[in-house]
């Protein structure tokens, strides 16, 4: 039986240092067997600390059918449980500890074309470089268009669907809810990725700004665009180009 439940099958209470303790113990086995794992680190108190990681974790929390599950889901972070996160074009997978080790699946659709195209219009020639877009330093109006509940870039309810292998009956269940905030706290370090989960070149925001200046004659400065191999060093992140190709419930795969 495991410890984080008594005899009758109630959850046992578990200090937070032991549930991390638990949690490192378990990435560290992993790892030993050779397991090329990316785990959310834990940075205090606050889930996310810059525009793309707070804005994923505010339209998050905007999903209000489930505001009693996303806490666990944050505390689960904060205590170190999320072991693996990894997102690739329209999914996440991850494995976050509870009181056994679950995979968690999360399929997100790309963004429409239409509203994608509408987003790059609505941008031209307001976004000066890739470094101001992915340090989220623009103009409020285009942190609206951009974290605007319906046609912005975070997806909604309905486009994104939810599986753990754990034996509860929610639809977000903990684990889900951890991994979830756990895409915030990995837009803080790679905001690039945003673009990558919802199958879009975070390019084309920028690229619409030398087509507006080439019509009026004007010249870019030299440092305004900066080369790809200097955007990473200044990130840490790796900037390959992707090709592009409230509310409504979410919907947990049937195991």
């Amino acid at each position: 039986m495991s410890s984080y439940y008594g005899y009758h099958r109630w959850p046992v209470y578990v200090p937070v240092a032991q549930k991390k303790k638990q949690a490192a113990k378990k990435l560290e086995a992993l790892r030993k067997k050779g397991m090329a794992l990316e785990p959310i680190q834990p940075n205090g108190q606050k889930v996310a600390r810059t525009f793309w990681g707070q804005s994923w974790c505010r339209n998050l929390e905007s999903y209000s059918d489930y505001a009693n599950r996303l806490p666990r889901g944050r505390s689960y972070l904060r205590h170190g449980a999320v072991l693996d996160l990894k997102i690739a074009k329209g999914k996440v997978s991850a494995l976050v500890q509870g009181a056994s080790l679950y995979k968690i699946a999360i399929s997100i659709h790309p963004i429409p074309a239409k509203e994608w195209h509408a987003l790059i219009r609505e941008c031209s020639g307001k976004i000066d470089s890739l470094i101001e877009l992915l340090r989220g330093q623009f103009s409020k109006s285009i942190m609206e268009v951009m974290t605007r509940p319906q046609t912005g870039l975070f997806p909604r309810p309905k486009q994104i669907k939810l599986s753990c292998s754990c034996p509860d009956w929610a639809e977000m269940c903990k684990h889900v809810s951890a991994a979830l905030y756990g895409i915030g706290t990995r837009l803080d370090e790679k905001p690039e990725l945003l673009f990558t989960l919802r199958q879009v070149d975070h390019k084309d925001l920028v690229s619409r700004i030398d087509v507006t200046k080439a019509t009026r004659g004007a010249t870019a400065p030299d440092d305004q665009f900066l080369a790809e191999e200097n955007l990473g060093a200044i990130f840490g992140i790796d900037l390959a180009t992707e090709t592009p190709p409230k509310t409504s419930r979410w919907h947990k795969k049937k195991k």
